[in-house]
């Protein structure tokens, strides 16, 4: 569709893995120019997402690269350094998510870049932020669990930690960092001004869990421990039908009343230590309990239409197998399939978001390594003569290798 509110705005991808790539897929989504750089080893993504039938573009990576012109280039031969630049300097944003020493060695810091171009919106994604003890330290999405707290949850609910099976600390620190860009191009626009954004995850989801879990000891003094009970609760889970699972969530008086007609317990609908919001909350394990008895004696569909009767929030438990399959998502088609330059046939997830009559753009394919190389050199200016001494010197890789 035309939504394109950024369609002005070019951003400089010198982003790798999720973390970056989801901040500027997003980025892309509302219309902005993309120019992702690799070096000559490319993403760690193209082959540690999984495996592709060139090895180059794994599933993960197709999905988050979508719609980004890609430039490779080798910052250690002479000439690459001046390709750098150039690309900045026709940038309106830049965000990265290498580590800051890195960045510093090869000059496209935020210090360097904006002491230059003081208008640039610079955008660092990082583990630990650029001060404190942690300051520098590499991270990955799983040892970032562990350090919020994330992973210890699972300790005080089912007596071992634990990672959360996606890459959530990496795709919410992402989708963080794009609105913060997104509120520095407002500001860009008004005043002209340019800014220095930081997004460390740490600390970005370290506020996420404490939010939700320093609950009770939120108050001086504190009115009870650490925790939100309910999230905790070893019942806190999808519960077993006769043939799969199912998930709901039952909260106001009348769904939790629905909700005990619904499973036959009439007898508890009078039981003090249900029958208000205060009232469970004081209740959480005994009222967790009831909520994950399991519901053996009828099906998940069966379950579901009694609920949905019931106008109780309750869907299927899917697993991977069965998500795609999911007739909601069919019918609203997130997924369609387009053919690939190099992996040919290749599933596409559509944009979420639907603005007035349309959903937004999916955008173009992800661009193996070096695609884009010979237009943007063009585009930046370079001559013939230029490009070819940059391609030949290997300062500048162009798809494909040696083109």
């Amino acid at each position: 569709m035309s939504f394109k509110p950024l369609k002005d705005i070019c951003v400089l991808d010198l982003t790798s893995v999720v973390v970056g790539p989801v901040c500027t897929w997003r980025l892309g989504q509302y219309g902005a120019e993309i120019i992702k750089v690799e070096n000559p080893e490319g993403d760690l993504m193209r082959g540690l997402g999984g495996i592709s039938p060139t090895g180059q573009h794994s599933g993960a990576y197709l999905h988050l690269n979508r719609g980004k012109r890609n430039i490779c280039l080798d910052l250690k031969k002479p000439g690459a350094k001046d390709v750098i630049d150039r690309l900045i300097e026709s940038a309106d944003v830049i965000v990265a998510n290498m580590r800051p020493q890195a960045l510093q060695k090869l000059g496209i810091d935020a210090e360097s870049v904006r002491s230059r171009f003081p208008e640039k919106i610079y955008c660092l994604i990082t583990g630990y932020g650029t001060e404190g003890p942690y300051a520098g330290l590499p991270t990955y999405d799983s040892v970032v669990q562990g350090v919020t707290g994330m992973a210890g949850l699972f300790l005080k609910r089912d007596g071992a930690p634990n990672y959360v099976p996606m890459l959530i600390c990496d795709h919410v620190a992402g989708e963080i960092a794009a609105g913060s860009i997104l509120a520095a191009v407002v500001q860009q626009r008004a005043t002209g001004k340019g800014c220095t954004i930081e997004v460390p995850m740490f600390e970005t989801m370290a506020g996420f869990v404490l939010q939700e879990h320093l609950a009770q000891q939120s108050f001086d003094p504190p009115v009870g421990p650490a925790g939100d009970l309910r999230l905790l609760s070893p019942h806190n889970k999808p519960v077993q039908t006769s043939d799969g699972w199912i998930s709901f969530t039952v909260n106001t008086d009348s769904q939790v009343q629905a909700f005990l007609i619904a499973t036959d317990r009439d007898a508890l609908l009078t039981d003090e230590r249900f029958s208000s919001v205060a009232a469970r909350a004081k209740n959480v394990k005994e009222w967790f309990e009831v909520r994950g008895t399991p519901l053996t004696n009828k099906s998940t569909v069966e379950w579901l239409e009694l609920f949905h009767k019931a106008d109780i929030a309750a869907q299927p438990c899917h697993t991977l197998d069965t998500l795609t399959q999911d007739k909601h998502l069919k019918a609203v088609g997130l997924i369609s399939h387009e053919t690939h330059p190099t992996e040919g046939t290749t599933a596409a997830i559509r944009a979420s978001i639907k603005i007035d009559d349309g959903y937004l753009d999916k955008r173009s394919v992800s661009q193996p390594k070096g695609w884009d190389s010979k237009p943007l050199l063009s585009e930046m200016g370079f001559e013939n003569e230029q490009i070819s001494a940059l391609l030949t010197s290997g300062a500048v890789i162009s798809f494909p290798s040696g083109d």
